[in-house]
């Protein structure tokens, strides 16, 4: 039976525009340029056969004038008039005017409430034959008429209706569980049609099919095909897709002789298969997309199936869940049999009927263990409420976590640290795991009951991880919650052995074929866990949502803590600057005073009162200094960068030839490693950091030949080694050429090496601290200490970092990142 869907009515799109977009995704995944056979039947454009079964007639009309453009070649057959006459020709000429009426009445809406159609076609003779019309809008966009032959015996009232469902809905209601249900709709769908054998038909996750229930006429000494599964190319996607599309799919007899769908030429043309027809005036297009229609014809593929297994005739009703294929009942007929439109129409609403009460059904099996998993989900979700930590939160529990999911083993990921609870990988696969599995997710859950057969280049113990339940609360941060199951041996049972059927056809070659037997064959399954509950994977989404909630309230504190801290630098930068500024005009007037004194009073004064005097103006320079640095400091959190592109080889040449002029830096080497990166960044505050670094290097060494070296971090540092007499100890190597956290992609880092006197590792923590000193003020030229802070806060406002390995008595390295393309530097 079609179904079309209702146009939305606030978006005022016509039902072709809507409808034109459902079968995109469709005919991308297929290809009719291909022949088939069963390595790539699951791309066979079975919705565009350009034939259909020849029970019926099939007209496709214009819109909004219902001409004939395409006809089905048995029009001579169903209504006695030839294709050739019917193509180009007004409808109206051939059915009454109310017929016309009520299909002019739904162009832009659904059709589904007009359908059947009862109307007479009138023929050539003058004769009238009853019809049963089936219209809907095809996916693009067509108007379609299907015509079935009406039976006496056919009753389109609600009455009729009702008669024939009411005890039936009476009967589902109170089915108790799944079991119960499909033995019942089984039997009431084979009293309905007759059909010799009906079938409840079950999809796993991978595809498969499993017959769960099962009614057989009793005197035909079929074979029960209850308990048997079906591999997932028995009905590939694209079939799969169609059933959710059609709530029921009618072949009344495999053995029927397709008719071809023919479209009109020009002028003085003749009638062609519509694979290869125009439009009058049109240019060639695609066969019409018959994913709605009830006469559309059947794969070869799939015939050939059929009748390997003995079927004649075949009705499947689809059962879906949330818009998915759950299930079909298959009807199976060992001889041809047309099933009439008023007992399809029963057929397709008890489908509906069932596919409602599933859930209920599957909710009521096991009852006892559901109830325990919400309990402790509600036990969980009371815990996380109140907490800040929900790795604490869910380790404090650590049975219950398992249980939550039925798990043998349970891993926490948050970053680099992990927990593991239970039975779990080693450290090795879950990394391997955590590699792979950011891909797969879908809402952020992924389920699978065999894992080793999807990770196949990783070594898993299917005794530990045969079953994956995995949940993601964040893959940016690696934050994951990881359920293990072992494997459990099972023994399936197929409807015949599911490989393929090698053929060798006339000419030589090979094609695969269905398979011609379906006598029962086992197979003992391993690599295989118990499947996941339903039940099971929600405790993991009501887990995850609640942990999200968490997550959520750290981040909002942490905004709020940052919001308060930038507003408290900034108040701190603002009065740094005021406070060291209005300090330097009385510190001033204390250092011009003394100096005053000296020069008036120093030969009047005795020794000591001159010594205090030179004390208090080397005191008041030294404060002078100390406050200069901290203007600078905060000034660096005031100012405006401004970025450009710098050359570190031509700006080094000019720090080399500077430190050259200075007299206290004679004999000192300064060595740059060639092709120094372009970095981005302030130039001038870009060249204090080097000129700082390289300058301490210098001023903080006792060596009689002092250097200083200036390179960066590539990959492999293995071209840029350091030559002799550096030492090895203290330079990077293949294995650690960055700091610990290695920069991001569009960042460099740089180094600044010397062979000083080195850093205690006991003083490395504090170093970058303002005015902090680790020599007497005199010792080493002494200094204000605010330079490798003042550097730090240069390489920040760049939003790079700054590290220090250092050894004692042999020499430092400074590691500094900085961007190597343009970046926008926040003020601080």
């Amino acid at each position: 039976m079609s179904k079309v869907h209702k146009p939305d009515s606030q978006t005022g799109l016509r039902m072709t525009d809507r409808l034109d977009t459902q079968t995109h995704a469709l005919d991308e995944l297929l290809d009719s340029s291909e022949l088939f056979d069963l390595t790539n039947c699951d791309r066979e454009p079975i919705h565009r056969p350009g034939f259909i079964q020849p029970h019926g007639l099939l007209l496709v009309l214009s819109d909004p004038d219902l001409y004939i453009r395409q006809v089905s070649s048995n029009a001579q057959k169903i209504v006695a008039i030839a294709p050739q006459d019917l193509l180009g020709h007004p409808l109206s000429n051939f059915i009454n005017a109310d017929t016309i009426a009520a299909i002019h009445g739904c162009l832009d809406r659904s059709f589904e409430h007009i359908n059947p159609l009862p109307l007479t076609f009138t023929g050539g003779q003058d004769t009238s034959q009853p019809f049963n019309g089936i219209v809907h809008r095809a996916p693009s966009g067509e108007i379609v008429l299907e015509l079935e032959p009406s039976f006496a015996t056919e009753q389109h009232d609600f009455f009729q209706f009702h008669r024939q469902v009411k005890d039936t809905l009476l009967a589902l209601q109170t089915t108790r569980n799944l079991d119960e249900l499909c033995s019942l709709i089984v039997n009431n769908v084979q009293r309905l049609t007759g059909f010799d054998r009906v079938m409840v038909y079950q999809f796993n996750h991978q595809g498969d099919g499993h017959v769960i229930a099962e009614t057989i006429t009793p005197d035909l000494n079929l074979e029960s095909f209850l308990g048997l599964r079906y591999p997932a190319t028995d009905i590939p996607r694209q079939a799969r897709y169609l059933y959710t599309q059609n709530w029921l799919r009618l072949i009344p007899d495999f053995g029927y002789q397709a008719s071809e769908l023919l479209s009109e030429l020009p002028a003085g043309g003749t009638a062609t298969p519509e694979k290869s027809a125009n439009f009058t005036n049109s240019a060639p297009r695609s066969p019409l997309d018959m994913s709605r229609s009830v006469l559309r014809s059947v794969s070869p593929l799939h015939i050939e199936y059929m009748q390997n297994m003995g079927v004649t005739a075949s009705m499947s009703i689809s059962l879906l869940q949330n818009g998915k294929l759950w299930g079909l009942i298959a009807c199976h007929h060992y001889s041809p049999k047309f099933v009439p439109y008023d007992q399809r129409t029963v057929c397709e609403f008890l489908g509906q009927l069932m596919s409602t009460e599933i859930t209920n059904k599957e909710a009521n099996d096991n009852l006892d263990y559901q109830l325990r998993l919400k309990d402790i989900q509600h036990q969980f979700i009371d815990r996380l409420a109140g907490a800040t930590d929900f790795i604490a939160a869910l380790v404090a529990e650590p049975d219950l976590l398992l249980t939550l999911t039925g798990a043998a083993g349970v891993i926490l990921c948050d970053g680099d640290d992990r927990i593991a609870i239970g039975q779990t990988p080693d450290e090795t696969t879950v990394t391997a795991i955590l590699r792979w599995l950011p891909n797969q997710f879908e809402r952020d859950i992924f389920v699978t009951q065999s894992l080793p057969s999807l990770l196949s280049d990783v070594i898993i113990d299917p005794q530990v991880a045969s079953g994956l339940l995995a949940m993601a609360i964040s893959t940016i941060q690696n934050r994951y919650v990881l359920w293990f199951r072992p494997e459990v041996l099972q023994t399936v049972t197929w409807a015949g052995k599911p490989e393929k059927n090698e053929h060798i056809e006339a000419d030589g070659t090979k094609t695969l074929r269905p398979r011609t037997s379906f006598a029962a064959w086992q197979e003992t399954v391993q690599g295989t866990s118990i499947p996941w509950w339903p039940c099971e994977i929600n405790g993991a989404i009501e887990l995850r949502q609640a942990i999200i909630d968490i997550v959520l309230r750290q981040a909002d504190a942490l905004t709020h803590i940052n919001q308060d801290l930038q507003r408290s630098n900034t108040e701190l930068d603002a009065f740094a600057y005021i406070a060291s500024h209005d300090l330097k005009e009385p510190l001033r007037g204390i250092h011009n005073y003394a100096t005053f004194l000296l020069e008036d009073y120093g030969d009047i004064l005795a020794a000591d009162g001159t010594d205090k005097l030179h004390t208090l103006v080397r005191l008041t320079e030294r404060m002078e200094l100390l406050i200069e640095s901290l203007l600078k400091f905060s000034r660096l959190g005031r100012q405006d960068l401004q970025v450009e592109p710098i050359d570190l080889n031509a700006m080094l040449r000019e720090t080399i030839t500077m430190f050259r002029m200075n007299p206290d830096w004679e004999g000192c080497e300064i060595r740059i490693l060639p092709n120094l990166p372009i970095v981005w960044g302030d130039r001038s505050l870009i060249d204090e950091v080097l000129t700082n670094l390289i300058s301490n290097g210098f001023k903080y060494n006792s060596q009689p030949q002092k250097w200083v070296e200036v390179g960066y971090c590539p990959q492999d540092f293995a071209e840029n080694r350091p030559t002799e007499n550096r030492p090895t100890e203290n330079r990077p190597t293949e294995n650690n050429t960055k700091p610990d956290d290695s920069p991001p992609d569009d960042y460099v880092t740089l180094y600044v090496r010397d062979n000083g006197i080195g850093i205690r590792d006991k003083h490395i923590d504090s170093i970058f601290r303002i005015f902090k000193r680790l020599h007497a003020p005199g010792k080493y030229g002494g200094g204000s200490g605010a330079g490798l802070t003042i550097v730090r806060k240069i390489v920040e406002r760049h939003g790079g970092t700054i590290h220090v390995e250092s050894l004692y008595g042999q020499g430092t390295t400074f590691f500094v990142t900085l961007p190597v393309r343009d970046q926008t530097p926040l003020t601080s």
